[in-house]
């Protein structure tokens, strides 16, 4: 885990500062609580975050009674040493106290899913596509087709890929790549394979 100065970071006048939490995998902002020295200093002994509450006037770990740890896998501050970023591994997924993944689901009338990475998006659209088909729906067609058809996709995809590399075109190369991408999505949604599960080998084969 990275390490940050914690005698540079500029804690407010209760010596506090803000605790950005973030998925270390696709980027889901996932709360945000308060630390002080002690509580920073507790969260990189540990590799597990620890915030200072302004309620209770005491420290909490987070997940310590839900089983919800966060574990700690990176720390940035910002540029004016004000604001803290912790990237973490959230046991179970649940970073919310009422249940949901983050804290940041609410919207006007109702709840969403927080803003991910674009694939993550595009992986949820698709997942509720093939939960939720829609009349007319191109991803709802390529499951009713099953493998046969979107394997097919991903090799016809892939052909296009290799022939605009070869022609070095760089806007129809990023436009291939992105069919591509699209098509492996849906072949991973069709056998129940969830884009983190991906994201999670990359991170292993990159350490």
């Amino acid at each position: 885990m990275t390490t940050i100065p914690v005698d540079s970071i500029q804690y407010n006048d209760q010596g506090l500062v803000p605790a950005i939490v973030q998925d270390y995998l696709d980027g889901t902002v996932l709360m945000m609580a308060w630390m002080n020295k002690e509580s920073l200093l507790k969260t990189i002994e540990t590799n597990e975050t620890w915030f200072w509450s302004r309620s209770r006037q005491e420290f909490w770990h987070k997940g310590a009674t839900s089983g919800h740890l966060q574990k700690v896998r990176g720390l940035r501050y910002d540029c004016d040493s004000d604001a803290l970023l912790v990237t973490v591994e959230q046991v179970g997924d649940v970073a919310c106290h009422t249940g949901e993944r983050s804290c940041f689901h609410q919207v006007e009338g109702g709840k969403l899913a927080p803003p991910a990475d674009t694939l993550s998006n595009l992986y949820s659209v698709i997942v509720d596509r093939r939960d939720q088909p829609q009349p007319g729906s191109y991803t709802a067609s390529l499951f009713e087709g099953g493998d046969n058809k979107i394997l097919k996709k991903i090799g016809e995809e892939a052909a296009e890929v290799v022939m605009a590399c070869k022609d070095d075109e760089p806007t129809e190369i990023a436009g291939e790549v992105a069919d591509l991408f699209y098509h492996a999505l849906v072949a991973l949604a069709h056998h129940r394979v969830d884009l983190r599960a991906v994201y999670a080998k990359l991170d292993e084969r990159r350490r």
